[in-house]
C-alpha cells in the first residue's frame, strides 16, 4: 500500500483572481479551473491550490480552509481513520470534480480524501505528465 500524498490546499480569499495572479506571476503556478463564483484553482504540477471566493454571508473565515490527500483506497483509509477515533469521512455534496470525501482530524481541521486527484497537471515521481 502506498502512503497518502498531500496534494491539495484550500484558502478562502477576498479576491481569488488577484491572489491567483500573484501565485502565477511569482511562483509559476498554472490556473486550471475557475468556478462561476470566481474561485480559482491553480497547480504547480504537484499540488493544487484552491482559492475559494469569500462569501460575506458564509461561515468560512479568510485564510486556510482545508487540505487534501490523494489516496489509493478511500475505504481502507476511512477504516483506519475510524479506528483512530475520528468520524467516518463523508461524501462531499459538490459538483466539483476534485475530492470525493471530507473528514476532520481530532482537532477539527477539515481535510479531503480523493482517489482520483485534484485536477491540474498530473505529477509523478519523474515530474509533470499532461493535464486533466
Amino acid at each position: 500500500m502506498s502512503t497518502p500524498k498531500l496534494r491539495h490546499l484550500a484558502m478562502v480569499a477576498r479576491d481569488p483572481e488577484k491572489l491567483a495572479a500573484f501565485y502565477a506571476e511569482n511562483f509559476g503556478m498554472e490556473l486550471f479551473h475557475r468556478d462561476p463564483d470566481g474561485s480559482c484553482f491553480l497547480s504547480d504540477g504537484y499540488l493544487s491550490l484552491a482559492l475559494i471566493k469569500h462569501q460575506l454571508d458564509g461561515e468560512a473565515p479568510l485564510g486556510m480552509n482545508h487540505f487534501g490527500f490523494q489516496v489509493e483506497d478511500v475505504d481502507a483509509v476511512s477504516e483506519r481513520l475510524v479506528a483512530s477515533g475520528v468520524e467516518r469521512p463523508a461524501q462531499r455534496p459538490t459538483t466539483r470534480p476534485f475530492a470525493e470525501f471530507r473528514a476532520m482530524d481530532p482537532e477539527g481541521n477539515w481535510f479531503d480524501l480523493s482517489a482520483h486527484g485534484y485536477g491540474g497537471p498530473k505529477s509523478t515521481a519523474a515530474g509533470v505528465v499532461g493535464e486533466s
